[in-house]
């Protein structure tokens, strides 16, 4: 691999955890809408699904809009 292509190494930790946080958020949403009834979200589970494997805005948006309150 030739130099330019190449991650700089400032940034590789930096990466990793933001990789390692997406993948945490992406987990927790889809075992909390596996256990959760459908009378317990907003909106469909396939749809929130779905959201949850968008960048970040899925998971978050599932987290604050889509289940409903107990």
């Amino acid at each position: 691999m030739t130099a330019e292509k190449r991650l700089d190494p400032r940034y590789r930790v930096p990466v990793a955890v933001a990789g390692v946080l997406q993948l945490a958020l992406t987990a927790a949403a889809l075992i909390d809408l596996r256990r959760r009834g459908p009378d317990e979200i907003r909106g469909s589970k396939k749809a929130w699904t779905a959201a949850a494997f968008v960048n970040f805005f899925g998971p978050i948006a599932y987290f604050t809009v889509g289940r409903r309150r107990r």
